[in-house]
């Protein structure tokens, strides 16, 4: 039998407030366990939560982002169950009426093809603590430093199909988010973790399998593997005659398996009921238009202007525009530089490199916008080549100098005299009698390959600094005449 999968995603989004979603304790990360956690977010008896204007702003930042409806009036609603990193037995977070409602993503799968995937809402809730389990030899630490922090939850509908449909959604997501300035979206960190509900139905069935839900998954790598483990999981207990138990698993990276934790709660399980100590939230029209004046140029705006403006390939535009750091340091460079395929072939090229080679962020990076601009002119006044160009890259980011003082400390300069080239290439013609002879009884076809033997011939004979479009100007007058 052939299969279908079908997956939806929910994705917890710890947002950017210097202050808790309903409290005025601080939510930075890295403090020592249980010293941010204050009265209202452990619900001691008497306390009030007041909401953080903030959170609101940022929930209705993304909503105007994924051109979801966004809800004039949404309420809060205590969630119960009881876990020992939940304090006060029960989760403040929106139920019926959410802040955002249905909207939808764009993806761009890995053929180039695109997809629309839906979202189903977009809620705001506060944080519950973090059991801890490995330093305690058989018991649990609780550190209750992240109760309360804001998050939002968005919730995708089943529209993703495979492992990979999953992957690009959950970057995209990740992409708009830090453009939109709401998260970090640091999965180390906890800034952003995934729920992955997959389930399984007969190629051509509408009707859905009963799903499992994989739980608090904390890097795109390991969602992959977690959905793709799953899938087969269901397919072999399918196939063998089984039944899918709808319940709670958890990813375990070490066995790359999917394991049961616990049968899966319904909503009727969480007693939902409006939370008496909140008021609804209600936003008029202006606040909402405020809002939606402030957004930035989003992800797939930006990619699309870099293919128009900048006569990019769709290709490169999307890996400069996935990161704002990134499309800010590229424009800035095809801008100074103008030539924008010269810098997108540096920014993808050796820059990407050599950041994902000793693991920075871009903001980290040691060469500058400014410092690639001015590489980048060497090679197009023809004072350096671009292999040379590299060697100086090289030497920037190990803080040698910038382009013009490597260049002239290092001796590295192009050499564009045409008679000092000349007298290099009669050197090779002179010394390759055999190659010669081959080249020039060789149809016009092959001719372009085999003068490579002789460019480097030169290129060695230069020490890599002869101007190479000089080089096979004079090679192939010599060669041909």
């Amino acid at each position: 039998m052939q299969w279908e999968t079908v997956i939806g995603l929910e994705i917890h989004v710890q947002l950017a407030t210097q202050s808790k979603i309903f409290s005025g304790s601080s939510t930075a990360f890295g403090a020592e366990p249980n010293t941010q956690a204050s009265v209202i977010d452990l619900g001691f008896p008497g306390v009030l939560p007041v909401l953080n204007e903030e959170a609101v702003r940022m929930a209705v930042k993304f909503g105007l982002a994924i051109d979801a409806n966004i809800d004039e009036k949404s309420v809060f609603a205590r969630k119960n169950y009881f876990y020992p990193d939940l304090p006060k037995g029960y989760q403040i977070s929106q139920f019926e009426l959410p802040i955002v409602g249905k909207g939808y993503i764009e993806i761009t799968l890995e053929d180039g093809s695109t997809r629309v995937i839906g979202v189903t809402r977009a809620h705001l809730e506060e944080d519950a603590g973090k059991s801890l389990h490995e330093d305690f030899h058989g018991m649990t630490g609780i550190d209750l430093n992240r109760t309360g922090t804001p998050l939002l939850e968005i919730v995708s509908e089943p529209d993703l199909r495979s492992a990979k449909e999953a992957i690009a959604y959950l970057k995209q997501i990740h992409s708009l988010i830090r453009y939109l300035g709401i998260s970090d979206g640091n999965m180390a960190e906890g800034s952003m973790r995934c729920d992955a509900n997959v389930s399984m139905r007969p190629k051509g069935q509408k009707e859905f399998g009963t799903r499992a839900e994989i739980k608090n998954v904390n890097s795109f790598r390991f969602v992959e593997k977690a959905i793709n483990f799953e899938v087969e999981r269901q397919i072999d207990l399918l196939e063998a005659g089984g039944k899918v138990v709808q319940e709670t698993r958890l990813y375990d990276s070490t066995k790359d398996e999917t394991r049961s934790m616990r049968s899966k709660e319904e909503a009727n399980d969480y007693r939902y009921f409006p939370d008496p100590d909140l008021l609804p939230v209600v936003l008029d029209p202006a606040y909402i238009q405020s809002v939606r004046d402030s957004l930035p140029e989003l992800p797939h705006q930006k990619r699309h202007r870099f293919v128009e403006q900048f006569n990019l390939s769709a290709y490169d535009a999307d890996l400069l525009s996935t990161e704002r750091e990134t499309a800010e340091y590229f424009e800035t460079v095809a801008t100074a530089a103008g030539d924008a395929k010269l810098a997108a072939n540096w920014v993808n090229g050796e820059l990407a490199g050599a950041l994902n080679r000793d693991n920075l962020e871009l903001a980290q990076s040691p060469v500058s916008a400014e410092q690639l601009v001015q590489l980048l002119k060497r090679i197009q006044d023809d004072t350096i080549s671009g292999k040379i160009a590299k060697t100086v890259f090289e030497a920037m980011w190990n803080g040698e100098g910038d382009a013009d003082q490597i260049i002239e400390t290092k001796g590295l300069k192009q050499v564009s005299d045409s008679g000092a080239i000349e007298a290099l290439v009669d050197e090779v013609i002179t010394n390759s009698p055999s190659q010669v002879e081959n080249y020039r009884n060789a149809d016009d076809a092959k001719r372009p390959k085999m003068l490579g033997y002789f460019v480097g011939q030169v290129m060695k004979a230069s020490k890599g600094q002869a101007n190479p479009k000089q080089v096979n100007q004079i090679l192939l007058r010599k060669l041909n005449s």
